[in-house]
Formats: C-alpha cells, structure tokens, sequence
C-alpha cells in the first residue's frame, strides 16, 4: 500500500497528570526510581491495579505504608469518578457516565451476553466527526482523552465483573472502541491504551488483541497506519452508505478520504493482518435504506474486500429532538437479505441499552 500522510492527535490540553498506565514497564521504573523507592516498587504497584484491578493503595500491603502513599499520589491519581449508573436488559446491560479530573463527561457501556462480556470505551470526550445522526457528533469535542482514562474505564469493568456487579461474578473478554469519539483520530493513546489493554499482567490486563475491536468512520492513513502495528485487533469501520453523494452528508470526513479510499485502506488493514473487517451501517429510514443501496453496497465490498468483510447492519437509536429515525423492520429484513443476496456477509446487530439513553453521548449531553 502507499504510504499515506499521518493523521495528527489533538493538543494534550487538559489531559489529566500522567498514570501508571500511561507508562511502559520501563517509565514505571524510572518513576519509581526518581521518588527514591527500589525498581521493583513499579511491578508491585502494576501488579495491583492491572492484576488485582485495584488503585487503592490500602489494599497494597506488601509495600510499605508510607511507600504507597506516596507512590499511588505520584503514579495512580484519581481519573474518573463515577456520576452515575444505569442498567436496563434485566441487569444485563450498565452505562456509565464518569466525569474526568476537569469535569469532562464522558461514557462506557458494559454488557453481558450468554457466551461474553462486552465493554463500549470511550477514546475521546466528545467527537469531531460532525456526524449529524450521531449525539455525540452533536456535541462536538471536548478533548482526547489520555491513554490512562481509556484503560481505567476496562480495569474498572473487568473489576465490577469479577465483583458481580452484573450478576453472578464473571470475566470480561471483549473491548469496542464504539464510545465516544473517533479512535483514530485519537490515535496514540489509543494504540497505548490497546496495547496496555492486552499485555499480560503486570503490564496489561491480559485481554486477547484479537477480542478488541477498533472502530473508524474512515480516516484513511490512519487506517494504514494501524495496520502497520502489527496488531491482531479487529478492525470496524462505519461506512453507514456506499455512495460517496450521501456519505459526504452522513459523514462529513468523507470528503476528505471518499468510500473508494476508505475501503482501500481496509483492504490493507484485512490483508496484514488476516483478520475480517467489520462494516458498521446504521440503517436510517428513507436515507441509507433503499434496495439500491443495498445491492451497491454489496457490490462495492465484494469488489474492494472479497470475503475479508461482515456488515453489521446497526438499528439507529435515534435522539431526541433528532430528524433521524430507524428503518421499518420489513425494509431492514429486505435490506439485510440483499446484501448477503450479493456475496457479502450481513447480520442485523442486537441492540442493547434502549431505555436508559443508549445512543453514545446521549447520557453525556443530559449531565
């Protein structure tokens, strides 16, 4: 592939102090080392808050009481406070909203399946994107959110399923950059977040790359660039139309890199790293829905993706106050059955969290 132009990360303003989980193992160390305390100090206090998912320094008692004090005010500050939970899906399904060390909102989603435990992330407070049917587009963006803030909304979920905050205590397996905010466009901090993610203990959490999915509503060099990571993450991307005429509406980014760019770049993605792209479609009624539209985009990624490719088609959760709405059942059923008619891969993708503000950013812009 042509090499492509980067896409640069936002200021770091507002960015909270720096975390132990913005370190590598070396940083920790060297942080460690510069507050007078032994080397080893920094993998007894990774040990706690990737293993033992805790950032409370009374629960390390295997350091020294004056030690950890110190320590967890120098390497784990405070990043986001819980301002409330909801749950909905007979306990099944739990937002989060959270507010960062500026009051900045942000958003996470945890959801128990029958064979997985799922956690929504988000990358930034906010987005960029403009997305019109999008809340969180609505709202434009704040700020990127720093590597540490990613990784402590999984380290808290993993800890709440361990706890059976959602049930009978379980294990969470899967992470979705699906929140708030445009992952690539917050791009080092969330390969970071990815990689402290999927470490395993004590550098990481020890999730599996291939159960993170990284979503994308298409920043082309971006996307190239991840695949160059080397990484075995899943690669989604919200194409949302197939035709460039529309898609510069729906998703303005589209008139800096069209569809055929787009699908470019995750062709590549595919072929490096031998993992099937996700396509994300938000199915809108009498906008995105048509048959023709259907067929084409069935024809564009056969054309583009071969087999390397599934459609998820995504039943909008409109917004209040929104012009959008969700498709019809009848015309989402026909749509699915043309696109899998057309060679592609095509499933309808179960929607959870309805009655408790599910669309991202909508539990964000309520406060």
């Amino acid at each position: 592939m042509t090499a492509l132009p980067l896409v640069f990360d936002a200021p770091r303003r507002g960015l909270p102090p720096r975390h132990l989980a913005d370190m590598s193992a070396e940083e920790r160390r060297a942080a460690v080392t510069e507050l007078g305390e032994k080397p080893f100090r920094a993998n007894q206090l990774a040990h706690h808050y990737f293993g033992r998912l805790t950032a409370d320094p009374a629960a390390m008692t295997d350091i020294p009481a004056a030690s950890r004090t110190r320590l967890a005010e120098a390497l784990m500050p405070p990043l986001l406070t819980v301002v409330r939970h909801l749950a909905c899906d007979g306990g099944a399904t739990r937002k989060t909203l959270w507010r960062a060390h500026d009051g900045t909102l942000l958003e996470s989603v945890l959801m128990r399946y029958p064979d997985r435990v799922t956690l929504c992330v988000s990358s930034q407070a906010g987005c960029g994107m403009a997305c019109p049917f999008c809340a969180t587009g609505q709202g434009g963006l704040q700020r990127n959110l720093s590597t540490a803030e990613i990784v402590d909304q999984v380290r808290t979920a993993a800890a709440a399923m361990r706890d059976g905050d959602l049930g009978a205590p379980g294990r969470l397996s899967n992470i979705v950059f699906m929140g708030m905010g445009e992952p690539l466009a917050n791009y080092k901090r969330v390969v970071e977040a990815v990689r402290r993610i999927t470490e395993p203990a004590p550098n990481g959490l020890g999730i599996s790359q291939r159960s993170v999915t990284v979503s994308t509503v298409g920043l082309a060099p971006a996307i190239g660039k991840l695949a160059d990571e080397k990484m075995q993450v899943r690669l989604a991307v919200s194409l949302h139309t197939p035709d460039d005429e529309l898609r510069d509406t729906l998703v303005p980014v589209n008139t800096r890199w069209s569809v055929d760019e787009v699908l470019s770049a995750a062709r590549y993605y595919a072929d490096v790293s031998g993992r099937r792209v996700s396509i994300e479609y938000a199915l809108i009624r009498d906008v995105n829905d048509q048959p023709w539209r259907a067929d084409l985009l069935a024809r564009r990624l056969r054309e583009h993706l071969n087999q390397l490719v599934h459609v998820n088609v995504i039943p909008l959760n409109p917004t209040p106050g929104s012009q959008w709405d969700a498709s019809p059942k009848p015309v989402e059923r026909e749509f699915v059955r043309r696109v899998n008619a057309g060679g592609v891969a095509c499933t309808v993708r179960d929607t959870r969290g309805q009655e408790i503000a599910a669309a991202c950013g909508q539990l964000a812009a309520e406060g």
